[in-house]
């Protein structure tokens, strides 16, 4: 249990340091979906660490514009591409669909191509037996927008038989622990890419 003076200490701790913005994607459009209960567990897992401000992005309440006004490097503005360009590091939390990832986050991707660059993701995918190809369709994508993966991703298998009561995801410690060390490294990745975009850009 925290106490009122360790508020008070954290808050010290964290107003003093700058904070960073992490976006938490959550890939699924369907019903009955799980994709909001995982991306919450990783939002929970995020608000424990000092530091981190999180935007999660849901798409299925986002509108993309029609595809025709697509071209290659992106598109017009986007209702999200403030939200993207603004983090320093993402999850995306996605479905495995037909041994890969969804068309609703294909779209994302490719409507937005430079917030994206030199900035690190972790992938948290799931399906009935781990969504792992989902995990490496989706390595190959961000490695072409410069992106950098963490090693260190999850497959979740078969999670909606893990949800509790109130629909939310109740992993073992196994799970959480592993989630745990994901995010260490995205945290390390977060700020290396990071410094280097202020001190050395990349060349265009």
């Amino acid at each position: 249990m925290t106490t009122p003076a360790q508020h008070s200490v954290d808050h010290h701790a964290t107003s003093t340091r700058a904070r960073t913005q992490v976006a938490v994607i959550s890939s699924s459009v369907r019903d009955g979906r799980v994709s909001p209960a995982i991306a919450d567990w990783v939002v929970d897992a995020l608000d424990d660490i000092d530091g981190v401000e999180i935007d999660l992005i849901d798409l299925a309440e986002i509108t993309l514009p029609d595809d025709s006004q697509l071209y290659p490097g992106g598109g017009p503005q986007s209702e999200v591409t403030g939200r993207i360009a603004a983090a320093e590091a993402f999850v995306f939390v996605t479905p495995e669909y037909n041994h890969s990832y969804p068309a609703s986050l294909k779209r994302l991707i490719d409507w937005h191509y430079t917030p994206w660059m030199l900035k690190p993701a972790t992938i948290i995918a799931y399906g009935v037996h781990g969504g792992h190809a989902a995990i490496e369709h989706l390595r190959g994508v961000l490695a072409e927008l410069n992106m950098v993966t963490t090693r260190r991703c999850l497959g979740l298998a078969a999670p909606w038989q893990t949800l509790d009561g109130t629909e939310r995801y109740a992993p073992g410690d196994g799970t959480a622990t592993a989630l745990a060390a994901a995010l260490a490294e995205l945290a390390w990745w977060r700020d290396v890419l990071t410094d280097a975009r202020t001190h050395r850009p990349f060349p265009n």
